[in-house]
């Protein structure tokens, strides 16, 4: 019995001290991303109830004008409209999966999406891998503003799409359907799940942060040209 209770005791200490941790840096930033993210969606979840039920509504005033419904008209109504509002709401839930992508999808959603998915697969996730996640958390923001400019069929965000919606997930995926029993497995090279796990997303990491990179570095040497060229051409011309 004593034991028992000390075991509670350190459990409740330790999910204390990981939200203590958690209030603070990367995972701070990341939660309010999504929250901001989830009250959009809910905003048009509820505006989307809302012109399921008018339209339903109107429906029924104007069959009634010309067919008399009745009570039980009236309430098989109701309960249309009360099913297709829960099918609307629960239907926004999310779980752990990927994010689903199609290649008309604007590069900055992609980045969003890809946010959302990493900050949900967190806590799944062993201590060493929470950190890389979080440290690419931090990387996500300028990734966003930089790959917003760029067009889709670009090399280099085609190679950060292909990151964020297929080989990141797709690796947390893996890891998540092998057993916890398993994970301290060695490979034939000596390397455990976990530890495969931390290095796979630490690569990941590199390259969005290489790619975002090479993208600001593009776009500071057009600003360079650009003010070069004006500097040259209206440097010694008298404007009116």
């Amino acid at each position: 019995m004593t034991t028992d209770k000390f075991d509670l005791v350190l459990a409740r200490a330790d999910r204390v001290m990981r939200q203590i941790d958690e209030r603070d840096g990367a995972v701070r930033s990341a939660a309010q991303r999504e929250r901001a993210r989830l009250n959009s969606g809910l905003g048009r979840t509820f505006k989307r109830v809302a012109i399921t039920i008018g339209v339903i509504s109107l429906a029924a005033i104007g069959i009634g004008m010309i067919i008399p419904i009745g009570m039980f008209g009236f309430l098989a109504a109701v309960g249309l409209a009360l099913a297709l509002a829960a099918v609307l709401v629960f239907s926004g839930a999310r779980d752990i999966a990927a994010p689903t992508i199609s290649p008309e999808l604007p590069n900055g959603e992609m980045v969003q999406r890809f946010d959302s998915y990493m900050f949900r697969a967190r806590r799944a996730l062993p201590a060493p891998a929470q950190a890389e996640v979080d440290l690419l958390s931090q990387q996500l923001t300028p990734l966003k503003e930089t790959l917003a400019r760029v067009e889709q069929l670009n090399p280099d965000a085609q190679d950060a799409r292909r990151l964020m919606s297929t080989h990141l997930p797709g690796l947390i995926d893996r890891y998540l359907h092998v057993p916890a029993a398993y994970r301290d497995s060695l490979d034939g090279e000596g390397v455990s799940v976990d530890q495969r796990l931390v290095e796979a997303l630490a690569a990941g990491r590199q390259a969005l942060g290489e790619i975002s990179d090479k993208l600001a570095r593009a776009d500071l040497a057009a600003f360079e040209t650009q003010g070069r060229f004006i500097q040259t051409r209206y440097k010694d011309e008298t404007l009116n």
